[in-house]
């Protein structure tokens, strides 16, 4: 009898010690990567204050709370049509730094309805409220071959022969590739490119991208040669 009450007490010992056990592991892993998170700093952003990044995600100071941890705010930051990654990073202290790196914006995409953004992955995005942004070219007058959706990709013919201007430009010259205010590909006809800074388009044509910006590239060189030229023999004349 003694010999059975002891067996019985064993087997209750055993399956506490297993239960007690599996209930650590599971509030372990429940716990894990969660934190006591009391500020949240956002870093990379250009296109849009991180205020706005932060209300998008859901995790600005109101709604931080014990439910947060490292992967929610990667996943939900990372969900923002503007943003190609985040590194998210803790201290251990409460203190969470996230670094955003936001997609690459190459143009802006004029359509009849509303324009967009075209990255250089040829994905158009919504441009939102409160976007900040400079020295983007804008695309009109293209040919279009389906109906532009926001997060899709529309690489037509006539994008292609944009962004190879672009790339031509920031090859040659990054000064005269931000000074490319608008490329208007004229409906399958020869391109007009008109510069900020310039009170006349230039007609590009279609083609040998890089050679026609190196030419163009040089003539601006050489045509702000002649200025100073001129300047010089007028301060010589004054004398």
């Amino acid at each position: 009898m003694k010999k059975d009450f002891g067996k019985l007490l064993s087997v209750i010992l055993l399956s506490a010690i297993v239960v007690l056990t599996t209930y650590l592991s599971l509030v372990t892993y429940s716990k894990k990567g969660k934190e006591d998170i009391k500020m949240i700093n956002i870093f990379g952003n250009k296109l849009l204050n991180k205020d706005i990044y932060m209300r998008f995600a859901n995790i600005d100071q109101i709604s931080v709370n014990d439910n947060i941890n490292l992967n929610i705010i990667k996943k939900r930051i990372e969900e923002h049509p503007y943003i190609a990654k985040a590194e998210v990073k803790s201290d251990g202290r409460g203190n969470v730094d996230v670094r955003i790196k936001e997609k690459d914006i190459y143009a802006i995409l004029l359509t009849k309805a509303e324009p967009f953004f075209v990255t250089s992955d040829f994905e158009l995005l919504k441009i939102m409220e409160h976007t900040t942004y400079s020295d983007i070219p804008v695309i009109s007058n293209f040919r279009l071959s389906e109906k532009p959706v926001p997060q899709k990709l529309y690489k037509t013919e006539d994008i292609i022969e944009a962004f190879k201007i672009i790339d031509a430009a920031k090859i040659t010259d990054t000064d005269l590739a931000k000074r490319i205010s608008e490329i208007n590909l004229k409906n399958g006809g020869d391109v007009v490119l008109t510069f900020s800074g310039v009170n006349y388009p230039v007609v590009f044509g279609r083609g040998s991208e890089s050679k026609k910006m190196i030419y163009k590239n040089v003539l601006t060189l050489i045509e702000q040669k002649l200025d100073q030229e001129k300047f010089e023999s007028f301060k010589k004349s004054k004398h």
